[in-house]
């Protein structure tokens, strides 16, 4: 049984982004995709060409005395739909939200250390919530990890912040550089 260590955290999904790209994961499942059909993303892919690039002050960590200034997430929430239905591979740093025993099924994989804890959290097209049937014995908070599992756009908002993308995974392993 899942549970989850603080309750408002837990997510609150946007029904109709998530059953679309929970659609589109099942697509993947149904045609078993084989290792080099594996797409390989960097945080920059997940970006529309149209958009901004984040502000410099947003990309790293935010000390505490200067929340109140940049205290709200980026509203920039387009996401990119070139890989719903893949399996792709990306790695990034986890922020739990779900436990079973020891073990994390549900995180939040972020770009950064500290993104989601510090204000504000990276913008949606930079989260991507991840779930695992299989629980993923981490090491804590901020573990870098690469993730790989079928991919989708799905609306999700959570306590720490709106999330851009969905990925159910296969595979979740210690990054290695």
């Amino acid at each position: 049984m899942t549970r989850c260590t603080d309750h408002t955290t837990r997510p609150r999904t946007d029904r109709r982004g998530f059953v679309l790209g929970a659609a589109s994961l099942a697509c993947v499942a149904a045609t078993g995709l084989r290792a080099e059909d594996v797409v390989d993303l960097s945080w920059s892919d997940l970006v529309p060409k149209d958009a901004g690039a984040l502000p410099p002050e947003m990309q790293g960590l935010v000390q505490h005395d200067q929340a109140a200034a940049l205290s709200n997430q980026p509203e920039n929430a387009n996401v990119r739909t070139d890989w719903n239905g893949r399996t792709v591979r990306l790695s990034g740093y986890i922020v739990p939200l779900d436990y079973e025993g020891t073990g994390v099924t549900s995180f939040i994989l972020v770009p950064y250390v500290g993104a989601c804890i510090h204000v504000p959290p990276p913008p949606p097209n930079q989260l991507v919530m991840v779930t695992t049937e299989r629980p993923y014995d981490s090491k804590g908070l901020f573990e870098p990890v690469t993730v790989t599992g079928m991919f989708g756009t799905a609306s999700t908002s959570t306590q720490l912040a709106e999330i851009g993308y969905a990925l159910s995974a296969d595979r979740i392993v210690p990054y290695r550089a």
